[in-house]
């Protein structure tokens, strides 16, 4: 990140941000070096900006990071809900470190349900696409994505099997689960497309939680079939009536059965911030989820709509009434609930109960928000000890926030492959892993490879506190060197195993410095040696896989993929085709005589 061009005093920035305009806009604010550390946005930029520097009270984390800010850039928008979508692409883009962070919505489990196929399936996913499938959720976790979905599997008759339909059908048998009622058996034929849609069209209000309407349904079915003495089906919708009940019955009921809602509650501390959310449908506790933040995040009443869009704008089921259990102004509420209402369709009223079953629903999950953040600091205690006494060990003289761990891997002399893996305050980063293809360094010199990848990263991105490196003295001195070349003092040691490739010690270019008595040092040094091993070779493997999909040959001009099959064929492999002189190759049906000039020198390079 280069230096932004000018540096700005508050005094500077005060009249800066006097003179921006009443109009809903994005900002975006840097350190000295042009790192962004805070994106915000506003329905009037001027009144927003000039708070930060007016001289109005603050709360520690918001005045920590305006100590920081030399300069802000600005952008207008037409809207506020425009402000709020490019606020959020920003931060996903910059990943400010003032700013709410959630981990990316691929990473969430969904429900997925294509209507749009002959014979559709209800699927667990972390990817949500933009196809036409509908998408259910996110959930918390796997585990109940796979509850609810098992669930529906025997309570409707969808298949649970590997089997894709129509391309199956006949292929196998009906399993037992058709044979105890719980699949309709597509496989067998008997089942046409449309009914084994019905069957989807049923178990969707499910998904979205209308299930007293389900329910409703499936007992009027079940008495007019009694009645009509089809007693099979009736059998069958009491099977499905059972099968809705057990799944309600796993969801705690906390309220009215007419109570349908979203509720957030904030806990926060001097060392953390934790929301909680709780996922209320029909009175009964559907899915919770938490958010903890470390202590230099700002979550407040301005930061809670850009929060909210990032969790519902991947979500389906936006209900009418979401409530928040912490303290906003009225308007922020309003806005918020425009916010949810253009995302949905729908009008969405966002309030802060004051009194009644609805406040004590927001106090019992800003408990709940609590004891996650309490789990946090304990996990961030033990951390934090351990690489004090990492520090110790290695007489750092700064404490190793951001630790960086380095491996090269190759086959033979091709496909050499450096990789990055990257710890943070003791937990690993995996957005911050990097693959490094080495170009420059000839055959297999793993010392000359590091220092090209070294090389390399140093041009970019924040400084590490501390470099590990799979490897031993002479890996460090080659580093060493690199650091001193560019004019960085960051302390470097090399990760050493044993006989039994286990890590036993970390070195410089003296010294062994034993790390078996120091149990949670050892623990952390052990797995990120194994993470950066598996990460690099994992990725050269990819690669190698890759090259060997297409032919040596394709590398020389005017040779494709069809002519090198052809080639290949001809002599039978590449060992025929190098025995081969010039005059043989030009015989090959499509290859001229320059591309068989073409071929023998490269073969004899």
């Amino acid at each position: 990140m280069e230096e932004i061009k000018e540096v700005l005093t508050k005094e500077q920035l005060r009249s800066k941000a006097n003179r921006l305009p009443l109009r809903p806009g994005v900002y975006i604010m840097r350190r000295k070096n042009g790192d962004v550390i805070y994106v915000g946005k506003s329905k009037a930029l001027k009144n927003r900006v000039s708070q930060y520097f007016g001289g109005s009270e603050q709360n520690v984390k918001t005045a920590k990071m305006v100590q920081n800010v030399a300069n802000f850039e600005y952008m207008l928008t037409d809207t506020e809900m425009e402000a709020l979508a490019l606020e959020n692409s920003l931060i996903k883009l910059y990943k400010p470190k003032y700013n709410i962070l959630l981990k990316d919505g691929k990473s969430y489990p969904y429900i997925k349900v294509d209507l749009t196929k002959e014979y559709p399936k209800i699927e667990f996913t972390r990817k949500r696409t933009a196809d036409k499938a509908r998408y259910f959720g996110p959930y918390s976790g796997g585990s109940v994505v796979y509850n609810v979905i098992h669930t529906l599997q025997r309570a409707f008759g969808i298949a649970c099997c590997k089997y894709t339909f129509p391309k199956d059908i006949g292929r196998v048998r009906p399993c037992i689960y058709h044979q105890i009622g719980q699949c309709s058996a597509p496989c067998s034929g008997t089942v046409s497309s449309e009914e084994y849609k019905a069957l989807f069209h049923q178990l969707l209000p499910v998904l979205g939680g209308h299930l007293s309407a389900v329910k409703e349904q499936l007992q009027e079915k079940m008495m007019a079939a009694s009645d009509n003495m089809q007693y099979e089906a009736a059998a069958l919708y009491r099977d499905r009536l059972a099968a809705i009940e057990a799944l309600k019955s796993r969801q705690k009921v906390l309220c009215s059965p007419d109570v349908s809602c979203d509720i957030f509650s904030l806990y926060t501390d001097e060392v953390c911030s934790a929301i909680g959310m709780y996922i209320i449908r029909e009175g009964a506790l559907m899915d919770s989820d938490s958010f903890v933040f470390a202590n230099d995040v700002i979550v407040d009443a301005e930061t809670v709509p850009g929060f909210l869009y990032e969790i519902y704008k991947n979500r389906s089921d936006i209900p009418h009434k979401v409530y928040l259990g912490m303290p906003f102004a009225e308007s922020i509420g309003e806005d918020i609930g425009r916010m949810l209402s253009d995302l949905c369709g729908h009008k969405v009223m966002v309030q802060e109960p004051k009194k009644g079953a609805l406040h004590a629903l927001t106090l019992t999950v800003k408990d709940y928000a609590e004891h996650e953040a309490r789990e946090y600091k304990l996990r961030h205690e033990k951390d934090s000890k351990m690489l004090f006494r990492l520090a110790e060990l290695l007489a750092l003289e700064v404490y190793p926030e951001r630790i960086e761990a380095y491996d090269i891997s190759n086959y033979g002399k091709e496909n050499i492959t450096g990789g990055m893996v990257v710890a943070i305050n003791g937990a690993f980063k995996k957005s911050e892993y990097r693959t490094y293809n080495i170009k420059t360094t000839a055959g297999q010199d793993d010392y000359a490879s590091m220092a090209e990848m070294l090389n390399r990263r140093l041009d970019h991105g924040s400084l590490p506190d501390l470099i590990l490196l799979d490897g031993g003295k002479g890996h460090v001195g080659v580093v060493r060197q690199v650091l001193q070349e560019k004019g960085y003092s960051i302390p470097v040691f090399g990760m050493v195993k044993d006989d039994f490739h286990k890590t036993r010690a970390i070195c410089d270019e003296e010294h062994l410095i034993s790390i078996a008595n120091e149990q949670s040092v050892f623990q952390f040094v052990y797995q990120l040696q194994e993470e950066v091993h598996r990460f690099t070779i994992t990725r050269m493997r990819a690669k190698k896989t890759k090259s060997i999909k297409h032919s040596v040959l394709e590398q020389v001009s005017g040779v494709g993929p069809a002519k090198a099959k052809a080639i290949l064929a001809h002599f039978g492999g590449l060992a025929g085709v190098k025995a081969a002189d010039v005059e043989a190759l030009a015989q090959v049906k499509g290859v001229t005589m320059k591309n068989a000039q073409d071929i023998k020198e490269f073969l004899n390079k």
